[in-house]
């Protein structure tokens, strides 16, 4: 992960450099000084570029002086609007425009400390790469080098002591990233889960059921997932007891289909290689999970995440079958690739039998629909409580991980109707079918106040976007960091 340093510095010696320009204002001291020591080439190239400091834009010069082997220009857009988000997509685009280079340095001007630090967070975010299974690895390295990065701003001392948190925040991001983008043959449920284990360094709790357990607990909708692959389910608890004791625990469940076939109802085969990155839910809580005990947050908290692969064998589960859920309902199984919210009906349930949190938020993969009404820039919220549709929806536009909340209702509900079982798992037809399977997964939360937020459409980036990489994007765990420092952290 790119390291991070800050410094009051305002006089870059060389090297490659990067210089935040915001729109329509003076420039700043450091654009000036630099300008000045390559004769001007700044100053010829933004205008030749046609380069305003406009938001999301920039201008790079390349070798201007044999003291700068590279000059980045990025745009702040006016000064008034720079928040949080649009600082971390300035940081982001300046280390991915540096990305060449070993080290570096980043102007940030007259920031305050805390945007300055959201500028790093966003830098260190621009500069991930997973590269971990590619062939020609010592190419590669030379087009993703950058490993320090010194922050120059008038503020430094702010932003040192804010960097701390802001970094936990990184390296849940970075998690979350590196699960979704293995390869399934890979990160099986089993391995997720082990791999989930290494977090008990950090403070959590971690505890692992497999099968057996599952079976004794009566995970029936989940263990039909799971029964046509070779690969052993799991579930993982995580738990951070930051807050007061004794007091319930806020719950994060994500869905972990570590690959998703569609069962006996098949997938197509074009694009079924992106179903390695079914389990983002599950990445996300697991990134969550590490951020909140990596910052010491002062809440008590609980993520569990329900681990399978859907998979075509002889011993896979039908289009037909009946499955008994933990909580006792009976599930008829029409298709076997709505399998994500068979999943979570039992780890939701489990949740609030176990735990009686004070709310729960799940994510998953959980629609194709969701694509088709939001696209690739909103993730669906689905909610039985206002209060926290609003204040997630909050957090997420202070993080640029936007929400948009769907509707449900009573006559989406009647659309579940079976013949033979308490339920059917989709409700026969292609109309709502986000919102159908957010009216199943309500199902099995009872009066807890919930979300469903569905990401099917923002867990993995087609094409680099806002300062980040192409790939697995980590929607969600800046998002809900916000969301519990918002309103649930204890002094």
């Amino acid at each position: 992960m790119l390291q991070i340093s800050f410094s009051t510095q305002t006089q870059p010696t060389g090297g490659a450099l990067a210089i935040l320009v915001p729109e329509g204002d003076a420039r700043s001291a450091v654009f000036h000084a630099v300008d000045k020591a390559t004769h001007g080439a700044l100053s010829r190239s933004a205008e030749a570029d046609g380069f305003k400091g406009k938001d999301g834009t920039s201008c790079v010069v390349l070798a201007p002086s044999a003291q700068f082997e590279r000059v980045v220009l990025v745009g702040l857009g006016k000064s008034a609007d720079v928040d949080a988000w649009v600082a971390e997509k300035a940081g982001g685009l300046a280390a991915s425009l540096l990305s060449r280079a070993p080290a570096a340095a980043l102007a940030v001007g007259d920031l305050s400390g805390e945007l300055a630090a959201h500028v790093a967070l966003g830098a260190v975010l621009g500069a991930y790469h997973f590269g971990l299974y590619q062939k020609t690895a010592a190419e590669e390295d030379k087009k993703h080098r950058l490993a320090d990065l010194a922050v120059l701003g008038e503020h430094a001392s702010v932003s040192e002591a804010l960097w701390p948190s802001l970094q936990a925040v990184a390296r849940g991001v970075v998690l979350t990233r590196d699960l979704v983008s293995e390869p399934a043959n890979v990160l099986t449920p089993a391995e997720f889960a082990e791999r989930a284990t290494t977090l008990r360094a950090h403070g959590l709790e971690v505890e692992v059921m497999d099968r057996a357990a599952m079976t004794t607990l009566g995970f029936g909708a989940l263990l039909g997932v799971a029964q046509g692959s070779a690969n052993e389910p799991r579930m993982v608890v995580m738990r951070w007891n930051g807050g007061k004791e004794g007091e319930a625990p806020l719950a994060f469940v994500g869905k972990g289909v570590t690959f998703d076939s569609g069962g006996i109802s098949i997938k197509p085969a074009a694009g079924m290689e992106d179903m390695k990155w079914d389990m983002a839910g599950a990445a996300t809580v697991t990134g969550l999970m590490t951020t909140l005990a990596l910052r010491k947050a002062a809440v008590n908290a609980v993520g569990l995440v329900g681990l399978v692969e859907n998979m075509v064998s002889g011993t896979a589960q039908r289009p037909g079958d009946v499955v008994r859920s933990a909580s006792g309902q009976t599930i008829e199984v029409l298709n076997t690739d709505a399998e994500g919210r068979l999943v979570l009906a039992d780890v939701l349930w489990y949740a609030r039998d176990r735990f009686a949190p004070r709310l729960m938020v799940d994510l998953a993969t959980l629609t194709g629909a969701i694509i088709v009404g939001l696209g690739h820039e909103y993730a669906g919220l689905f909610s039985n409580d206002d209060a926290l549709a609003v204040g997630l929806a909050d957090a997420g536009a202070f993080t640029g991980e936007k929400l948009w909340r769907m509707p449900m209702g009573k006559e989406y509900d009647a659309l579940l109707k079976s013949d033979i079982a308490d339920m059917q798992n989709i409700s026969g037809g292609r109309a709502g079918g986000s919102i159908t399977a957010a009216q199943f997964l309500k199902r099995f939360v009872g009066e807890t106040p919930w979300a469903h937020l569905d990401i099917a459409g923002v867990a993995w980036a087609s094409k680099a976007k806002n300062g980040q990489p192409k790939g697995a994007t980590g929607f969600g765990v800046r998002l809900l960091d916000r969301f519990v420092r918002n309103g649930f952290e204890q002094g």
